[in-house]
């Protein structure tokens, strides 16, 4: 444990497949032709590919909650210009969720916000898709962005 019983940080061990590319401090990476290991000792913000959005995806209310939190997490110094954008999609989504366990994540991500923990916010941003995602369908969404 170190100081004030806050425990180290640990280093993160990423298990990459051939090719697969991610985010490393606002710098796209790929692996190469092989899997690969990649462990990082210090703190940095890494995205999977998997987990980046990209403008022309945000194409529901959940999604434009993950935008802009998965933006703040990439480039921390830019994340107080986004957050006014973070509450009033969060304010829009709640206002017409009526599950309380829906609403919980919605406050949950809130509070990551605040708290400036944007990789755990968008973990629980990925439930409020796969809410978003059952109850309409992600192949209504594709259709409505494409002007179907």
């Amino acid at each position: 444990m170190g100081a004030f019983g806050v425990l180290p940080d640990m280093p993160l061990k990423l298990s990459l497949k051939p090719g697969e590319k991610f985010v490393l401090n606002g710098a796209v990476v790929q692996n190469g032709d092989r899997r690969g290991v990649l462990v990082l000792q210090n703190k940095a913000s890494v995205l999977r590919e998997k987990d980046i959005m990209q403008e022309e995806e945000v194409t529901s209310p959940a999604r434009r909650i993950y935008f802009p939190v998965m933006m703040m997490y990439l480039d921390e110094s830019g994340a107080a210009r986004l957050h006014d954008e973070f509450a009033r999609r969060m304010n829009e989504f709640m206002g017409v969720i009526r599950n309380p366990e829906v609403l919980g994540e919605c406050v949950n991500v809130s509070k990551h916000v605040l708290r400036r923990e944007y990789y755990k916010a968008l973990m629980v941003c990925r439930k409020l898709i796969e809410y978003e995602d059952e109850r309409i369908g992600p192949h209504v969404l594709k259709g409505l962005s494409e002007g179907g």
